[in-house]
């Protein structure tokens, strides 16, 4: 059983809904305790997925939507799911885990330029950490994402020299460009996206290629970053 890593009488009474929540000493100590102390499984795919607006992730419509795609190729024990984003970085086993299940703020939603500059330099670090400390953990790795989260894991990339399938292909996101939205390059629920997803997948075990199919029930879309 997991031991609590924030026990209730030692957590701080900051607010976890501010643009100041990357500064949070909980989510700084949550996040630390990941890259010292958890203990990671040996998979053949680390899976990494940004954060969702509904917690615990797992529940969320987009990681929902990113299952469909992840287990309708791989079985269960092939992969392992990391989210990370605003959260910093967290194994989804854990996502029922204070602070990761109490915070509101998004980051997509954060027009401070040092607020976001402080992010992406967090936000590598620490995946450049995480990238470390798995090395010998998986055989694949792929990362799905668009925005200030795509950058620190490029960054992260960069710093570790260790291989990882950054999606969505560039050439897909500027054919969906759209630079009279907000969002430039839209929503990661975008049929096109969820295709080159699954593309690396099973691309990475040398079998075919899956159509990928949207239905509009099935891809609300609550990705933090891309909040539409």
């Amino acid at each position: 059983m997991l031991k609590t890593i924030i026990p209730e009488d030692e957590r701080s009474n900051e607010p976890l809904d501010t643009e100041r929540l990357i500064y949070h000493p909980d989510m700084i100590r949550a996040n630390e305790w990941v890259l010292s102390e958890y203990k990671p499984p040996t998979r053949d795919f680390c899976i990494f997925v940004p954060c969702a607006m509904r917690k615990p992730y797992h529940t969320s419509p987009s990681h929902k939507m990113y299952d469909r795609i992840i287990f309708g190729i791989l079985e269960q024990e092939d992969a392992h799911v990391v989210v990370f984003g605003t959260c910093g970085i967290t194994p989804r086993e854990i996502d029922t885990e204070y602070p990761f299940t109490d915070y509101k703020f998004m980051m997509g939603k954060c027009n401070v330029a040092k607020i976001k500059r402080d992010f992406i330099k967090m936000e590598s670090e620490r995946l450049a950490r995480y990238l470390e400390k798995t090395r010998d953990n998986y055989k694949h790795r792929v990362a799905y994402c668009i925005g200030d989260f795509r950058t620190a894991m490029e960054k992260a990339v960069e710093m570790t020299n260790i291989e990882v399938s950054i999606i969505p292909k560039k050439e897909t996101m500027e054919e969906l460009a759209n630079p009279d939205k907000r969002f430039v390059y839209g929503s990661l629920s975008q049929q096109q996206y969820l295709q080159d997803f699954s593309d690396s997948i099973t691309e990475k075990m040398n079998i075919d290629a899956r159509t990928v199919g949207v239905h509009e029930d099935l891809s609300t879309n609550d990705m933090d970053w891309y909040l539409l």
